[in-house]
């Protein structure tokens, strides 16, 4: 194999490469060699077919098989020959081919620039600690406590309310027929917060234990079921139990039942997780802050391959009318990312920064605690999807790329109150067209301390 720089322009080389005849031809044999195995044809026995035989009947394929491969190795070992770092995939223009040829093609290659550090010394950031008032976590404890209210019977005489809770079996029809799910056994309902079908709450407000009731709904629109949906349907209610909220009180024994040791290690638990809901969307500002800086103190070529690549996956969802307006914000967003991306690579690998497999699985359990109830979904995503654990990879990366840079720069430290927290944060979050961040630097919804509830544990 014979390679070549043919031109160099940019960040574009274009590599001229030859592949003699003579290592293709024992390629060739090596394939026919190969397929002689394989082959039956009528009249040899299996095994047996001679490798003429096979190449005339199947020459074209066999050769076209081979020289793609030839195409994929060669390409490789020229970019490596010539210490190439490749942005996106390489181009191969044929220029000669056929059996008895020599293989002669042209690799047009993109190549990643090469970055220049600045030093980040001066930089400068602000790092926030949320003190989180003593009225917000009785609030919050108030909160949990109506999640899990504790019921008690009442009266066999006395009928039921709003905000009651009646236990009853069963028995529904949709034009005279069962269907799947017409049935249900000591159903727990609370009147008043429509989490059946909608109207079937008001239907139970009266109700007394061993009474039946009749009541007529709708089915959603939504219905899984599609034949189902929308359909009316006729209920048999057997009232077993209808029951009274009691207030819960506050005490050990009620920290225990929500995972905690006592009312002091609750408190200390909601403090900790209202707090880190702050945090994670006011690290979102200071890195923001941090990002901006080195964005502005460097300067970097990009390849032009990169910046359409980015753009297409930015506005695959996009209709056409929608790209093209905002067609030079969604280039300069996409240079933005790419350039960010780049710089912090490069900082990462001058720090000898990585990330190991037990970093990753150690991410993934932290995800699945933080999911009660669904750990199992979350596992099974990681393992059917290796493209969104090699994503959390990246994520852990970036911020142990970040956490060093924070190590290195003037950070300065204040101290606000959740007022002000959610102040900063909402004009933070405020939509910006012209807004050149990455977008997984961007603080969102779920870094939003009123959009998160606190779990038992």
């Amino acid at each position: 194999m014979k390679v070549e720089v043919k031109s160099k322009k940019g960040l574009r080389t274009i590599l001229s490469v030859i592949v003699d005849k003579k290592s293709i031809q024992l390629k060739m044999n090596e394939k026919l060699n190969e397929l002689q195995k394989e082959v039956a044809l009528k009249g040899f026995r299996p095994g047996k077919v001679p490798p003429a035989v096979i190449k005339s009947q199947f020459g074209k394929s066999i050769y076209g098989e081979v020289v793609d491969k030839i195409l994929r190795d060669t390409s490789s070992k020229a970019i490596e020959e010539k210490k190439l770092k490749v942005a996106g995939q390489p181009k191969i223009d044929l220029k000669q081919f056929g059996e008895g040829k020599d293989l002669n093609y042209e690799l047009q290659i993109d190549c990643l620039p090469s970055v220049s550090l600045k030093s980040f010394d001066k930089f400068k950031a602000t790092d926030f600690k949320v003190k989180i008032d003593a009225k917000i976590i009785e609030e919050k404890i108030k909160e949990i406590s109506e999640q899990n209210k504790q019921f008690e019977d009442k009266n066999e005489n006395e009928k039921a309310i709003i905000g009651n809770q009646v236990v009853f079996d069963y028995s529904a029809l949709i034009e005279n027929n069962k269907f799947e799910g017409s049935e249900g056994k000591a159903v727990q309902l609370e009147l008043g917060k429509d989490l059946f079908l909608k109207g079937f709450d008001e239907q139970l407000v009266g109700v007394k234990k061993g009474e039946t009731k009749f009541i007529e709904a709708v089915m959603p629109e939504n219905h899984p079921k599609k034949e189902l949906a929308n359909k009316k349907t006729k209920f048999e209610c057997k009232i077993l139990n209808v029951k009274q909220s009691k207030e819960n009180k506050i005490d050990d024994n009620f920290a225990k039942m929500m995972g905690a040791k006592d009312v002091q290690d609750l408190r200390s638990l909601i403090e900790k997780q209202i707090s880190s809901q702050y945090s994670q969307a006011l690290n979102s500002i200071t890195k923001k802050e941090i990002l901006d800086q080195i964005e502005k103190n460097h300067e970097v070529d990009l390849p032009q391959n990169l910046i359409d690549q980015e753009i297409s996956i930015m506005t695959k969802n996009l209709k056409q009318d929608d790209k093209e307006k905002h067609k030079l914000n969604n280039e300069k967003l996409a240079k933005s990312r790419i350039k960010l991306g780049l710089l912090l690579n490069e900082y990462g690998e001058k720090n000898n920064l990585k990330v190991s497999d037990e970093e990753v699985k150690s991410e993934i359990q932290k995800q699945i605690k933080g999911m009660p109830g669904q750990e199992q979904m979350v596992l099974e995503y990681y393992q059917k999807n290796p493209s969104a654990s090699q994503s959390l990879k990246g994520s852990i990366y970036e911020e142990k790329i970040i956490e060093l840079i924070k190590s290195k720069i003037k950070l300065s430290t204040k101290e606000i109150d959740s007022k002000e927290a959610e102040k900063i944060i909402s004009e933070f979050n405020k939509p910006n067209l012209n807004d050149t961040r990455a977008s997984k630097t961007k603080s969102s919804g779920k870094n939003n301390p009123k959009s998160k509830k606190i779990s038992k544990k």
